[in-house]
């Protein structure tokens, strides 16, 4: 499987199948597709995972494509401005991502929610941050991420604390838990939520320097609103 990565900050994937190969994605995930590739559409993996996925921010349902000969083209396309990532899993090497930053994936990678050390109780108070993905299996997988991306290499016992919205992708390595942030001025005037996400190393964290939740949240201000 070939892929090329374009568009800027407006990206798209596309991802040339030999006979044979697969990719998949949610329902109504594609953008386009050249003639000559099957699509075949379920709840991938079981009502289970299905319902996984759904907590997670994705769609129950998934579509795979199947290319029934060589050189067919199929194209997804990120629905914000942002970047698309590769990310490649194996035995011993998990990711936990940020919901909804699935595209697509390789049939042999599953994904379903997890949530953060901080258990339900984080989840509920520490935003929506904690309720994540984590993914699994053999195989590519590809996310479409949020504005700029900033990677990090933490050492063991080494310790970032990210606001939950900019947080995008880790490895499964990385401790991450809801933190409380210190002093009532800070949490009354300081701007940010009441918890922060902590990430302690060993591992590889990906950031990113914009959130959907926060953006939706700055332009539905300027929406016109109805009399």
């Amino acid at each position: 499987m070939q892929y090329e990565i374009w568009g800027g900050q407006l990206p798209a994937v596309t991802i040339k199948l030999q006979q044979g190969e697969s990719i998949y994605t949610q329902s109504g995930g594609l953008a386009w597709m050249s003639d000559g590739i099957d699509m075949q559409t379920n709840m991938k993996g079981g009502l289970g995972k299905a319902l996984g996925r759904m907590f997670s921010g994705e769609s129950p349902f998934m579509a795979t494509y199947t290319a029934r000969s060589a050189g067919a083209n199929i194209t997804f396309a990120s629905t914000m401005p942002g970047e698309i990532r590769t990310f490649s899993v194996q035995p011993g090497l998990e990711y936990i991502v940020q919901k909804s930053a699935f595209l697509c994936a390789e049939p042999g990678v599953s994904f379903s929610a997890t949530v953060g050390r901080g258990g339900v109780k984080g989840a509920l108070f520490g935003g929506e941050g904690l309720i994540m993905q984590r993914y699994s299996g053999q195989g590519m997988f590809f996310l479409e991420l949020d504005g700029a991306v900033c990677e990090y290499d933490l050492a063991p016992g080494e310790t970032i604390k990210v606001d939950t919205g900019n947080v995008a992708a880790f490895e499964a390595s990385v401790n991450y838990s809801a933190e409380m942030v210190k002093g009532f001025a800070n949490i009354l005037f300081g701007g940010e939520g009441l918890f922060l996400t902590t990430l302690t190393g060993p591992g590889k964290v990906w950031l990113q320097t914009m959130s959907t939740a926060e953006m939706a949240a700055r332009i539905i201000p300027f929406l016109p609103k109805s009399n």
